[in-house]
C-alpha cells in the first residue's frame, strides 16, 4: 500500500513524470502512460504565465480523470495544485517534494518538511548533458538515515526503478521513460480506424 501524507489521505506516488517544454505534444502520450496513482511535477518554467495556467488547467482535468497527483514547481501558484516541488507556500492538505543533488540538499529538503525527496541524477540524463551522475549506490548512501522517502531521478526507466527500490528508494521519476509507446498504444495505433 502506498505511503500517505500524514495530514490527509493523499497517497504519496511512487512513480512520477517531470514535465517541461521539451516534451512538446508527447506530454499527452507520457501522461496516458502513467499508471493510476502516479504523480506529475509540472515544470514548464519557460512558458509564459497565461499559457502556463491554461496548460496546467488542462493537465489538472486529465490528472483528475486518471487519478494522478499534480504538483507545480516554480513560484507561481496554480488553481487546483495538489502540492509543490521545492520551497513555497504549500496548499492545504498538499504534498511537498524537493530536489536533492547532494546530501546537504537532501537534509535541506527534510528540514523544509518534504514528503518526498527527488535524488538526481542517478544515471546520465538528457536533462543535464555531460553532468556527472551519482550512480544508484552512491545516491542510496547519500540518503541513508534521512528518514524521508526518496525518489530516484535521472536516466530512470522501469528496470532501473526496480533496481533503485532494492537500494531503498521509495520510487522513481522520469521524463523520457514515459514517452515510450506502450504496448496498449502500439496495438491501438496498428488497428486502422
Amino acid at each position: 500500500m502506498p505511503a500517505r501524507h500524514p495530514d490527509v489521505s493523499i497517497p504519496l506516488p511512487a512513480r512520477w513524470l517531470m514535465t517541461d517544454e521539451r516534451l512538446g505534444d508527447t506530454l499527452w502520450r507520457a501522461l496516458e502512460a502513467l499508471p493510476r496513482g502516479s504523480g506529475v511535477v509540472f515544470r514548464h518554467f519557460d512558458t509564459a504565465l497565461p499559457m502556463r495556467r491554461v496548460l496546467f488547467d488542462r493537465l489538472l482535468r486529465l490528472a483528475r480523470r486518471k487519478g494522478l497527483i499534480l504538483i507545480r514547481a516554480g513560484a507561481e501558484r496554480m488553481i487546483g495544485e495538489m502540492g509543490i516541488h521545492g520551497p513555497g507556500r504549500l496548499p492545504v492538505g498538499g504534498i511537498r517534494t524537493w530536489s536533492a543533488h547532494s546530501r546537504r540538499e537532501a537534509i535541506a529538503g527534510k528540514r523544509a518538511g518534504a514528503d518526498l525527496i527527488f535524488v538526481s541524477p542517478i544515471f546520465p540524463t538528457r536533462t543535464h548533458p555531460g553532468a556527472a551522475s551519482l550512480g544508484p549506490v552512491r545516491a542510496a548512501l547519500m540518503t541513508k538515515g534521512l528518514g524521508t522517502k526518496c525518489i530516484a531521478l535521472g536516466g530512470m526507466n522501469p528496470s532501473r526503478g526496480r533496481r533503485s527500490a532494492r537500494l531503498g528508494f521509495y520510487g522513481w521519476a522520469a521524463i523520457d521513460a514515459w514517452q515510450q509507446p506502450t504496448r496498449k498504444n502500439q496495438k491501438r495505433n496498428a488497428v486502422p480506424i
